[in-house]
């Protein structure tokens, strides 16, 4: 099988495999609690898997909480964030290219407190329209940009260092969903300058159910707990209780010590390689599959800034994605079809899906060959 849903999930290297099977079956026991060697050797491997993914990202280990995944992350940022900073009629700027992991959250929150939200929309080659972002961001009301690095639906590439310097410079603090950025990227989040940062493990060739928020400390300090229950205090009583400081103050319950496991494998595997060649492969594979479609009469393909992840959404005139995808996958063929959680996106492309290939570096090119007859070969059928 060609598997062409990367933007989804991606598969998992075999050391990632191996390292949650040893977790398991020789180390396998709670963090936090124990002080026999076993716990010992459990809090050992996921304090260093914390300090892992710090290295990874160039932030301090007591800056990175470990949650369920990015969804999870954003959730956290806008209802801790908001409790402490935000007061009724500041505002939330989002983009017309968000996930829905990115809308929804902030939605609730701002029906709770009395936010407004405000869009900055995109261009229409898909990029984020700048002039309007920053009309937005001088806004004296707006407090918060949330904003994706790289579109899970069009592959666009966010200028993410401009664009927070300028909103630092109004005193808007950005939160950016890398959940498309981690596996195609070399970051440094000291450089970046962002406020928060959230991505998930399974997109990065980790295990699923596990996730990161970067947090910057000062921040972090000043939040209030996410949720409640064991490991998240300091002392309870029925008088009152206080709670640890971060990251634990947002680790409530037993955490998923075999998937930071997981994901620190899976980060230590992608250091063995050059990430820049890795990119650039892909930037191939993306090329080769669009010039290749852009044969096909009555396609369209959404998202054609020329820095692109290596993302493809396509439309067909007269071809349902759901069909195309069918087709596809009796060809061996695996890509996404639907709205790619990004129901607003679509509304401005004007369609209710699509369909979307996404190439990861273990793809091929015979494979994105592979792809592209089989699109020719089904369009010729469905017409």
């Amino acid at each position: 099988m060609a598997y062409l849903d990367n933007a989804a999930s991606s598969q998992k290297p075999k050391c990632v495999i191996d390292a949650l099977s040893k977790y398991y079956k020789k180390q396998n026991s709670n963090v936090h609690r124990g002080v026999y060697a076993l716990a010992e050797e459990a809090e050992n491997e996921y304090r260093m898997a914390r300090q892992t993914i710090a290295n990874w990202l160039n932030v301090e280990s007591e800056e990175i909480i470990f949650v369920r995944g990015a969804t999870e992350a954003l959730n956290l940022v806008a209802q801790s964030f908001s409790k402490k900073y935000l007061i009724k009629g500041d505002s939330v700027i989002l983009s017309q290219m968000e996930h829905h992991a990115n809308i929804v959250p902030w939605q609730m929150i701002a029906e709770e407190k009395g936010l407004r939200v405000k869009v900055a929309p995109i261009n229409h080659d898909g990029s984020l329209n700048r002039k309007e972002l920053s009309n937005l961001l001088s806004d004296e009301t707006s407090k918060v940009l949330s904003l994706c690095h790289i579109s899970n639906s069009l592959g666009t590439i966010n200028p993410i260092e401009e664009i927070i310097s300028e909103a630092h410079e109004h005193g808007v603090h950005v939160v950016v969903d890398g959940a498309q950025s981690v596996p195609h990227t070399i970051l440094d989040l000291k450089k970046m300058d962002c406020d928060f940062f959230a991505f998930s493990g399974h997109k990065v060739f980790g295990p699923m159910g596990i996730g990161v928020l970067y947090g910057k400390k000062e921040l972090l300090a000043e939040m209030p707990p996410y949720q409640g229950g064991g490991d998240m205090i300091d002392q309870v009583s029925f008088n009152g209780t206080t709670f640890a400081p971060h990251p634990q103050r947002f680790e409530a319950g037993t955490p998923n010590v075999a998937g930071a496991i997981g994901l620190a494998t899976a980060l230590r595997y992608l250091k063995g390689h050059d990430l820049s060649a890795l990119a650039e492969y892909e930037s191939t594979l993306l090329h080769y599959a669009q010039s290749g479609l852009k044969e096909i009469p009555g396609l369209t393909i959404h998202g054609t800034t020329k820095d692109k992840a290596a993302v493809i959404s396509f439309s067909i005139e007269e071809v349902h994605p759901y069909d195309l995808s069918t087709l596809l996958d009796s060809e061996g063929i695996a890509i996404r079809t639907g709205h790619h959680c990004c129901q607003p996106l679509m509304e401005v492309l004007g369609v209710q899906s699509t369909a979307r290939a996404s190439f990861a570096f273990y793809n091929t090119l015979e494979e994105a060959e592979r792809f592209v007859t089989a699109v020719k070969k089904s369009v010729e059928i469905l017409k």
